[in-house]
């Protein structure tokens, strides 16, 4: 073994090591175990050291001469991981206060009392967050969705003083590297763009879809009070949530999940799964995967990864069944791709930078349109009698809907657009904070009560997921573009092996290529707007006309039939608690966990 794999060799090891070190900690504190906060920040700060080390990137350049051309591109990846990610030493201390801050943030935000005062009884009634947030879509007390609302502002604004003092410091690292600031230092390593460049991609989307606040200002003249924010959903989509919920229980999600995935050819490559899906106090609120063993290669043989994911379903609760059902198809799909990737180097094989946050969610995202197309849901989606998804169901959804299709960016563009100004903003205080986010909300939403609405946004409180909302948007125009590209090629998407094994060319290449390129590789084309707006603008009787057209092409697909395996080692888990594997099978690992959730609403 030559000097350079020798040396290969020892950093994939390292990073293996010190990525899992983080990892399994970050899991049990989001989880809700902040008794290990101090640790996941060591482990971090170790990571951190690793990645940013110039002699790591002085080294790996220095072994560039008289190799041959494998090792030249295993060291060239290596030395785009260190040089995305170089800190000079001033910059990690500030990244260590930054991280010990997050954790103090995650703790309050994760322990805090959090419920509303119920308006006929004035007692304070316990709910989480993402309760409220359903209920404020859901319950059909106007006052009740009032004081879930009111409460969730009050949420808002609990950790301030310590946001203040991450948002400075994120900045003074940003600087420290010669970067006008943290946004642009996020927007150009993870996605090699500059701030005018994103937003001038999304102030022309906003230019292009902004006509649909004229029409839902039309609309209140006969829908009195539908502006206000904690009745827009409801009266929008309310009814709908309801009476989809029949076809949307949670019991059955894992088993369409495993047959939908299958269907597409989709497997987890040997990985193992570990799923946590249920609400609870302590848990962080918001779902999210992530890899502690990296897919790696010891002595030519390819080592499989492991994944975890987790949302926060509150069990029994309307709706709460669609937002289950989808994070297995988003979550899952995050899980699929990094466990795919056929790279050596360990450092293309994680959702840190080099990796786009873009090109990241672009999977998921694609998969989760997969679980709310039309011709998904009249094939997969039945009641309890066996009934499907009703295609009137649709129509009408369609029709009513069809105001707020053109907003459908509208509230990723909120989130970025707030973040962007929050880190040019000199001289930040609490109420500047406050007078931006109502800014924005007011452009973004136009509605007729402020909102504090992006500060309730989990993202905008952690390192990696902070200044990367934009990354969202990126991939609404990707998987847009995706979508229209497999439409055109082969008709249908649902349940097509041959959509699955081009997802899987291009998964196994991890991080190899940046957004921009790893698009033009699947699509075919450079990036475009123009697949989405077409999409979001489309009036809704051409929608209902494609959607049957779609219905009668995946009539002609015969549905997947046999066990369900997805190639991954699969455990159901509450906490520290395994409520079921698929070591037995999947359908009796399905059957075990709908019976144990039956006792949980």
């Amino acid at each position: 073994m030559t000097t350079a794999e020798t040396f290969l060799e020892k950093l994939n090891k390292d990073l293996l090591k010190l990525h899992k070190g983080y990892e399994e900690y970050f899991w049990v504190s989001y989880m809700g175990d902040p008794s290990v906060d101090a640790k996941k920040d060591a482990a971090m700060a170790k990571l951190d050291a690793f990645r940013s080390d110039p002699k790591n990137l002085e080294k790996t350049r220095s072994l560039l001469q008289g190799v041959n051309a494998k090792t030249t591109d295993r060291l060239l990846q290596w030395i785009k991981y260190f040089e995305a990610n170089q800190s000079p030493a001033e910059a990690l201390v500030i990244k260590e206060k930054i991280n010990v801050i997050e954790s103090k943030i995650t703790k309050r935000r994760s322990t805090r009392k959090e419920g509303y005062i119920d308006p006929a009884t004035k007692k304070f009634v316990p709910a989480s967050s993402v309760k409220m947030t359903t209920m404020i879509g859901t319950h059909p007390d106007e006052k009740v969705r009032k004081a879930c609302f009111d409460a969730r502002e009050a949420l808002a604004t609990d950790v301030i003083p310590d946001y203040l003092k991450v948002l400075r410091l994120r900045n003074d690292y940003a600087h420290s590297l010669g970067y006008e600031d943290f946004y642009a230092l996020k927007v150009e390593r993870e996605d090699g763009m500059t701030k005018d460049e994103l937003f001038g991609i999304f102030d022309a989307i906003y230019e292009r879809t902004k006509y649909a606040f004229d029409e839902i200002r039309k609309a209140e003249k006969t829908r009195p009070g539908l502006r206000k924010p904690w009745n827009f959903s409801y009266m929008m989509a309310g009814d709908f949530t309801k009476e989809e919920d029949p076809y949307f229980q949670f019991s059955d999600a894992l088993m369409r999940w495993g047959r939908s995935f299958q269907s597409l050819d989709i497997d987890y490559k040997k990985g193992r799964l570990k799923l946590d899906l249920l609400d609870r106090k302590g848990k962080w609120n918001n779902g999210f995967c992530h890899w502690p063993d990296l897919v790696h290669f010891e002595k030519g043989k390819r080592i499989p990864g492991t994944s975890n994911f987790t949302c926060t379903l509150v069990a029994g609760q309307v709706g709460s069944g669609v937002v289950g059902a989808n994070t297995l198809f988003h979550e899952g799909g995050h899980a699929a791709h990094f466990l795919n990737t056929e790279e050596t180097e360990v450092c293309l094989n994680h959702e840190y930078a080099p990796m786009s946050t873009a090109w990241a969610e672009t999977q998921s995202m694609f998969l989760d349109t997969l679980f709310s197309s039309i011709e998904w849901r009249i094939r997969y989606a039945k009641n309890a009698e066996g009934d499907s998804y009703p295609l009137s169901l649709y129509e009408r959804k369609a029709k009513q809907l069809e105001l707020m299709q053109p907003m459908r960016m509208n509230s990723i563009m909120f989130v970025a657009a707030y973040e962007r100004e929050i880190y040019e903003t000199k001289d930040l205080t609490q109420e500047k904070v406050l007078k931006i986010a109502k800014k924005h909300y007011k452009k973004y939403y136009d509605q007729s009560v402020d909102s504090l609405r992006a500060l309730m946004v989990p993202h905008i409180y952690g390192w990696e997921s902070s200044a990367a909302y934009h990354g969202y948007g990126l991939a609404e125009l990707a998987l847009s573009q995706w979508r229209a590209y497999f439409y055109k090629k082969y008709g249908h998407i649902v349940d097509n092996k041959n959509v699955g094994k081009e997802m899987r060319e291009v998964w196994k290449y991890g991080s190899r290529y940046n957004f921009a390129e790893f698009v033009k590789l699947a699509t075919g084309k450079k990036l475009s707007a123009d697949a989405f707006v077409a999409d979001v603008t489309m009036p809704a009787k051409k929608k209902i006309a494609l959607a049957k057209k779609r219905i009668a092409d995946l009539a002609k697909v015969r549905p997947m039939i046999g066990p369900i395996t997805l190639g991954a080692s699969i455990h159901m888990v509450h906490g520290k608690k395994e409520i079921a594997n698929n070591k037995k099978s999947f359908e009796d690992m399905a059957k075990v966990y709908s019976a144990w959730l039956a006792k949980q609403g």
